[in-house]
């Protein structure tokens, strides 16, 4: 299992950013940090490209992880090849 790792330091930035990623309101209560685990890692992609989409617009850290203990922070420079090894690794 993978999972994706968002922070912030500013309240309601997490709120506002997964409410616009799934086009529905989400509540958090000022959560400064959120942590998804996904079965299929191919489901990764789409956050990290919303992420990524967005990165002017939130004050928002990504890291993912594939590997137990392993995080990858998310960045500019490296989100077009994270989502390429993704789908050389997991490639169904």
């Amino acid at each position: 299992m993978v999972s994706v790792n968002l922070y912030s330091e500013k309240s309601k930035e997490l709120e506002r950013f997964l409410s616009s990623f799934y086009n529905s309101s989400v509540e958090m209560n000022n959560v400064l940090n959120w942590e998804h685990q996904y079965e299929n890692p191919i489901e990764i992609t789409e956050i990290i490209g919303a992420f990524i989409d967005n990165i002017d617009d939130f004050n928002l850290m990504m890291w993912v992880s594939l590997d137990k203990g392993v995080f990858i922070h998310v960045t500019e420079d490296n989100a077009n090849n994270l989502i390429k090894y993704l789908y050389e690794r997991y490639p169904y």
